[in-house]
């Protein structure tokens, strides 16, 4: 059995145990997983390989890509600017990008995008990974795509356009792209080891990823699901270790914001512990209306592909999906990653959780379930 570090207060042991349980029934490499409770963190456990080449091994801070762990990032400086004011959710997105509407997209609305019904989830325009790291070319396609359907009349899930969209969105109400304003807003504030763009000073640190045997490929590369993953094929997946892969230092230093953060379990529990109950003595981020209007449903059932995974979405976040990522309740949200890593909050059980690993197993798979049912456990019981 793997060696756990770390800690998990006795009321909370069962998460110990099932966090061990994922080592010796899952073919785990590295992972971590912490809980915050009532604001106190109750769990912060860790284990295994960060780097499977050198044997280097996890540590209390090591940060690994979390892909579209990222969309709650963005999704929660979102809601930010709209509980300060400075951004109406239902308005038109050209109230603040008038360029962006045109072409059809004259009455989408940040809503529509948060709940993957903008009818944007892949651009026409084939950009290059020089392109999509200098911003303003994906800008300016997203600028000239016209939706695949009526905006609001279906939904499918955004992918990278997500990211670029919103995070635009945040570029022209705060001045700064979202990952600045993330980390100067939120992140920097209370130290908190998550970025949309990997500093350099952390590169060397991050754990690696790798894929699990016989985790299921990607279709063709003309199959819109494809393109929606890869942008058109610019970044690689899978391939981790390729030039443009998930491992590329060049890939996680880009602002990538729909699926481009970088992590710690202890960085993404406590933004979702600092939104729900606050930390540190401080006020809580998001307040009780706004998690309210954050967790209303949206988008929910077959997707514009046809495909229905069980997942519910509100506005940004997956909510509490019995069919595909139980949570703890009506009040609880957050988002996963490709890799199976997952964050979520709940202030009604004042919750803040991240389970992340670098065996990638697959979207939705069993580890943080299993986590999550533990949690759920200890408190109920």
């Amino acid at each position: 059995m793997e060696q756990c570090h770390g800690f998990a207060d006795e009321r909370f042991g069962a998460v110990a145990d099932a966090f061990s349980r994922n080592f010796t029934e899952f073919p785990e490499l590295g992972a971590a997983v912490t809980v915050f409770a009532g604001g106190r963190k109750v769990v912060d456990l860790w284990a295994g390989v960060a780097d499977e080449r050198t044997g280097r091994p996890w540590g209390r801070d090591t940060v690994v890509p979390v892909f579209s762990c990222a969309k709650g990032i963005v999704s929660l400086c979102v809601h930010l600017l709209a509980q300060e004011g400075r951004l109406d959710l239902d308005a038109p997105v050209g109230r603040y990008w008038p360029e962006f509407a045109r072409h059809g997209k004259e009455a989408i609305t940040c809503r529509m995008v948060l709940g993957h019904r903008a009818g944007v989830p892949v651009l026409d325009r084939v950009l290059s990974f020089e392109e999509i790291a200098a911003w303003t070319p994906v800008v300016r396609a997203v600028e000239e795509q016209r939706p695949l359907w009526e905006p609001d009349t279906a939904y499918e899930y955004h992918g990278h356009v997500f990211g670029f969209l919103l995070g635009e969105v945040v570029r022209r109400v705060t001045g700064l792209t979202p990952g600045a304003w993330f980390r100067r807003a939120v992140g920097d504030p209370l130290g908190l080891r998550a970025w949309i763009g990997l500093p350099a000073a952390e590169a060397d640190g991050r754990a690696r990823l790798v894929e699990a045997e016989g985790r299921p490929g990607m279709p063709g590369p003309e199959h819109l699901l494809t393109r929606i993953v890869t942008m058109n094929g610019a970044l690689v997946f899978p391939g981790l270790d390729e030039p443009h892969g998930w491992n590329d230092p060049a890939l996680l230093g880009m602002e990538l914001p729909g699926a481009g953060a970088t992590a710690s379990a202890g960085g993404l529990a406590g933004l979702y512990a600092a939104a729900v109950t606050g930390v540190d003595g401080r006020e809580r981020l998001l307040a009780p209306d706004t998690v309210t209007d954050a967790v209303r449903e949206v988008s929910s059932g077959k997707g514009w592909l046809g495909f229905d995974a069980g997942a519910r979405w509100g506005s940004g976040f997956l909510l509490d999906s019995p069919g595909f990522r139980p949570l703890l309740g009506p009040r609880s949200f957050g988002n996963d990653g490709a890799g199976g890593q997952f964050a979520f909050g709940d202030d009604e059980f004042g919750v803040g959780f991240a389970y992340v690993a670098n065996r990638m197993i697959g979207h939705g798979d069993a580890r943080a379930t299993r986590l999550v049912s533990a949690v759920r456990g200890c408190l109920e019981g």
